[in-house]
């Protein structure tokens, strides 16, 4: 059974592309985009564990 581990990172509407590529070229994969508590924008990824990491 996969495991994952869990990120959530604040949003900048003007370098949104940016900052997701960032984290997308260190496996993670965006799972949804919602608005945080104060108003901006908090992305929340995942990325599975590798086989390494479960040892």
């Amino acid at each position: 059974m996969p495991r994952w581990e869990y990120l959530t990172t604040p949003l900048m509407i003007h370098n949104t592309a940016a900052i997701l590529n960032n984290w997308g070229s260190e496996g993670w994969e965006l799972v949804q985009v919602v608005t945080g508590p104060e108003g901006g924008l908090v992305a929340y990824l995942k990325r599975q564990l590798s086989d390494e990491a479960d040892a």
